[in-house]
């Protein structure tokens, strides 16, 4: 592989009208080109007889931030949060630390003053989720939204408020090979974010 393309290809963020975080990037040889858009399907477990609508939304970096903050509200005003890291693995596996009950307004200040690491660490990710039923939203390593609930409509509304727009064939960086990108800073901010956010020990979860 030509090393000057493979620099050339991991210091491009713009395709189009889209524009990557430093946290991922797709496959030199594989590409799935990123686009902005969400799209809705079902998920389904047959071994626990369950499903649930799952929507999953890819949006440019300078709307990024900002969609994932108006995403929270509609989970309630006071929410679980579970902080997903693989800086200390192989890129296989991560690792879920988990903090009960935080006041909304709250958690959003906290990741407010963390923005850099979460919109470019591809080794953090954090997932959200209500106290008051079955809902949550994740904004993954992959720097995607995806959320669970049964009722995706409020949701939806808030990805349009932000020129987000369902894609029914819309393909996702995930579903292609691609690369992780973190820096040595980003594992001591994840250090201050848990530390400001008081999170326990790791903790087991449900798999959407």
């Amino acid at each position: 592989m030509n090393p000057e393309l493979m620099v050339e290809h991991l210091l491009k963020d713009r395709y189009g009208d889209f524009v990557l975080t430093d946290a991922v990037r797709p496959a030199l040889d594989r590409p799935i080109v990123p686009r902005q858009g969400y799209r809705i399907e079902n998920y389904r477990d047959p071994k626990a007889n369950f499903q649930v609508p799952v929507l999953a939304a890819s949006i440019s970096r300078e709307r990024l931030f900002d969609a994932f903050l108006d995403m929270l509200d509609p989970l309630g005003d006071v929410v679980d949060v579970v902080l997903e890291t693989s800086h200390d693995s192989d890129g296989q596996k991560h690792q879920d630390l988990f903090r009960e009950a935080i006041d909304l307004p709250i958690l959003k200040s906290y990741c407010c003053d963390f923005e850099d690491m979460l919109l470019n660490d591809g080794c953090t990710g954090i997932a959200v989720l209500s106290t008051n039923g079955p809902m949550e939203v994740q904004f993954d390593e992959h720097k995607l939204l995806v959320v669970y609930a049964a009722d995706l409509t409020p949701f939806r509304r808030v990805l349009e408020s932000h020129a987000v727009y369902e894609e029914a064939k819309l393909k996702l960086l995930t579903e292609g090979e691609h690369l992780h990108s973190t820096d040595p800073k980003f594992r001591k901010e994840f250090d201050q974010f848990c530390m400001r956010l008081g999170v326990g020990e790791g903790v087991e979860r449900v798999n959407w």
